[in-house]
């Protein structure tokens, strides 16, 4: 495959992300939250997809309002001539508040302290800075505890410092995934008794929200004025069985090619340390990817990837930017030969989440894990139409 506009291929090994099931999924979760809005989650460089492709998908097919975890990730949409609404979700140190301003993003405020110093920025600025209030209300990781007592007191006073705007007020759910979890009730709760406390002072921010991507497709409770899908956007298990249940689709694909096909007899080992040897006569073919990719160490003589329509075992330890798998069984396989890491090849299929089982972890760390120096293929019609190339190989 040649990126678009170069003589010259791409490395071989890559990621195509299709857009149309992006755009597929921003509609299907759009469908199912309406009336509230949407506002797509697209921080990790869109989950390791490419945040700008993603983020202008999504717009295009419904999303009102984009959310990342830091201001550096919104900076570099703004650049990217995104204009809609951006909040940045996590922690935004001080230093970084002129930052913010300059480039018009909204802020999650957690304290009554960091909404002060916010707002002596923005008026020495001579600006005005929407804000979300974060609310703890189980997670245990940023906002105001939903239990503080003068909870209410705190937001107003929040609300009413010059330089601020509070347009939303927001909770983050520790166990929507899980249905048998009781943690998700309490939570959506505390957040009610809030919000309801918020109306009573004449507090009343234009967003309420609370629905990542297990929320919004499970509990039509939490979806309010807003939903913030994450996970799902991406065709990925917010919880098991989500993808099929709500016909979400992967957008994802991870390839790489043979470089190498070699015959070599019983007793042979392979790579470092020689974790494996070869029992009989095989042949292993050195594929040209490794840790520094993404593929993680974790995945020595555990993983599988696809070959010529079949499974084929990684053997031996993952190198930091090669890894062996043995294709005795199968079949002809050559040098050139495209192999899949995650996707679909003939009827066969690796998940991400299949992956992050072979390793003891979640989809989401594979994917957003996917090396930078992995170049990313944007498809529509399952054709061509964007490269995101790695700059330092081009």
């Amino acid at each position: 495959m040649e990126g678009p506009g170069r003589g010259r291929p791409v490395r071989p090994t890559w990621v195509e992300v299709d857009l149309d099931a992006i755009a597929h999924n921003v509609q299907t979760l759009q469908r199912l939250a309406a009336p509230a809005q949407l506002m797509a989650v697209v921080k990790a460089d869109g989950y390791g997809h490419g945040a700008v492709m993603v983020a202008r998908t999504a717009l295009a097919h419904g999303a009102r309002r984009l959310a990342v975890a830091v201001v550096e990730e919104g900076v570099h949409l703004r650049q990217s001539a995104i204009a809609c609404p951006i909040l940045v979700m996590g922690w935004t140190p001080p230093w970084q508040y002129s930052l913010a301003l300059r480039y018009d993003l909204e802020l999650a405020v957690s304290s009554e302290d960091e909404a002060r110093a916010l707002a002596e920025a923005a008026r020495r600025e001579g600006r005005k800075v929407r804000v979300h209030l974060k609310v703890d209300t189980g997670m245990g990781r940023l906002g105001l505890r939903w239990d503080h007592p003068r909870l209410a007191e705190t937001a107003a006073r929040i609300a009413g410092l010059g330089g601020l705007e509070v347009v939303g007020v927001f909770t983050h759910l520790a166990t929507a995934d899980d249905p048998e979890a009781p943690l998700t009730e309490d939570q959506l709760a505390r957040f009610a008794r809030i919000v309801h406390a918020l109306d009573e002072r004449g507090l009343r921010p234009l967003l309420r929200h609370a629905a990542n991507s297990a929320a919004l497709l499970r509990l039509p409770g939490a979806r309010y004025d807003l939903v913030r899908p994450g996970i799902a956007l991406y065709g990925l298990e917010p919880f098991p069985g989500a993808v099929a249940a709500f016909g979400l689709r992967p957008a994802l694909a991870w390839k790489t090619r043979v470089a190498l096909v070699k015959e070599v007899p019983p007793g042979t080992p392979i790579s470092y340390g020689a974790t494996f040897v070869t029992r009989r006569r095989s042949r292993i073919a050195t594929l040209p990817v490794g840790y520094a990719d993404g593929l993680r160490r974790a995945l020595s003589n555990r993983g599988q990837v696809l070959v010529g329509g079949r499974r084929a075992p990684i053997v031996g330890r993952v190198c930091m930017d090669q890894v062996m798998v043995d294709v005795t069984d199968a079949g002809p396989v050559a040098v050139g030969d495209e192999v899949v890491l995650i996707g679909r090849q003939g009827d066969q299929q690796i998940t991400a989440d299949e992956m992050a089982g072979w390793m003891d972890t979640i989809g989401y760390e594979v994917v957003t894990g996917i090396g930078r120096r992995v170049p990313r293929i944007y498809l529509r019609g399952g054709r061509p139409v964007a490269q995101a190339p790695v700059s330092h190989l081009l």
